[in-house]
Protein backbone atom coordinates (compact mmCIF):
# COMPACT_ATOMS: atom_id res chain seq x y z
CA UNK A 1 0.00 0.00 0.00
CA UNK A 2 2.87 2.35 -0.58
CA UNK A 3 4.70 1.90 2.71
CA UNK A 4 8.39 2.08 1.92
CA UNK A 5 9.81 1.70 5.43
CA UNK A 6 8.75 1.32 9.04
CA UNK A 7 8.25 4.78 10.53
CA UNK A 8 6.91 4.17 14.04
CA UNK A 9 6.84 1.45 16.67
CA UNK A 10 4.50 1.51 19.66
CA UNK A 11 5.35 -0.78 22.52
CA UNK A 12 4.92 -1.39 26.20
CA UNK A 13 8.08 -0.88 28.22
CA UNK A 14 9.61 -4.28 27.58
CA UNK A 15 13.33 -4.16 28.36
CA UNK A 16 15.59 -4.04 25.32
CA UNK A 17 12.86 -3.39 22.75
CA UNK A 18 13.87 0.19 21.95
CA UNK A 19 17.52 -0.76 21.51
CA UNK A 20 16.72 -3.77 19.32
CA UNK A 21 14.36 -1.76 17.13
CA UNK A 22 16.88 1.06 16.75
CA UNK A 23 19.46 -1.45 15.52
CA UNK A 24 17.08 -3.08 13.06
CA UNK A 25 15.09 -0.01 11.96
CA UNK A 26 17.37 3.00 12.57
CA UNK A 27 15.05 5.51 10.85
CA UNK A 28 11.93 4.47 12.76
CA UNK A 29 10.64 6.38 15.77
CA UNK A 30 9.74 4.65 19.02
CA UNK A 31 6.87 5.56 21.33
CA UNK A 32 5.73 3.98 24.56
CA UNK A 33 2.08 2.94 24.59
CA UNK A 34 0.20 5.64 26.51
CA UNK A 35 -2.13 3.12 28.13
CA UNK A 36 0.87 1.31 29.60
CA UNK A 37 2.46 4.60 30.68
CA UNK A 38 -0.75 5.66 32.45
CA UNK A 39 -1.08 2.28 34.17
CA UNK A 40 2.52 2.49 35.36
CA UNK A 41 1.96 5.99 36.72
CA UNK A 42 -1.22 4.90 38.52
CA UNK A 43 0.66 2.05 40.15
CA UNK A 44 3.14 4.53 41.67
CA UNK A 45 0.76 7.13 43.13
CA UNK A 46 -1.73 7.04 45.97
CA UNK A 47 -5.28 6.08 45.01
CA UNK A 48 -6.55 9.47 46.21
CA UNK A 49 -4.16 11.26 43.81
CA UNK A 50 -4.73 9.16 40.70
CA UNK A 51 -7.53 11.15 39.09
CA UNK A 52 -5.66 14.45 39.47
CA UNK A 53 -2.38 12.97 38.20
CA UNK A 54 -4.07 11.33 35.19
CA UNK A 55 -5.85 14.57 34.27
CA UNK A 56 -2.53 16.44 34.43
CA UNK A 57 -0.80 13.74 32.37
CA UNK A 58 -3.50 13.95 29.70
CA UNK A 59 -3.23 17.75 29.60
CA UNK A 60 0.53 17.54 29.04
CA UNK A 61 0.17 14.89 26.35
CA UNK A 62 -2.47 16.84 24.42
CA UNK A 63 -0.28 19.91 23.95
CA UNK A 64 1.04 20.62 20.47
CA UNK A 65 4.66 21.22 21.50
CA UNK A 66 7.10 20.74 24.38
CA UNK A 67 6.94 24.37 25.45
CA UNK A 68 3.17 24.25 26.00
CA UNK A 69 3.43 20.89 27.75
Amino acid sequence: RGLKQVELFLSDGVVGMKTALARTYPKAHFQRCLVHVMRNICAKVRVDDREKIMNEFKQVHQQTNKEEA
